[in-house]
């Protein structure tokens, strides 16, 4: 697969090489199962669901329950 994905594009072997080595790097980085959720900080809402201007880390939840949620709430 990769030698036909290669004939098709306009980049070369080196480069591409380089391309996986990058993207093998930051899958390297990223948390497994069991392991400690990296820290982030976000912008608290206010009853109206606007930005407060407040924010939480989540390490200021160190020791609570935390549930996070993903989606498209449009």
């Amino acid at each position: 697969k990769r030698e036909v994905w290669l004939e098709i594009s306009d980049i070369g072997v080196d480069e591409f090489d380089k391309m996986m080595a990058a993207q093998k790097a930051r899958q390297d980085q990223v948390p497994r199962i069991g392991d400690n959720a990296p820290d982030f900080r976000l912008e608290r809402l206010d009853r109206s669901k606007k930005r407060s201007g407040e924010y939480v880390r989540l390490s200021d939840l160190k020791g609570k329950s935390v549930a996070l949620c993903f989606g498209s709430y449009t």
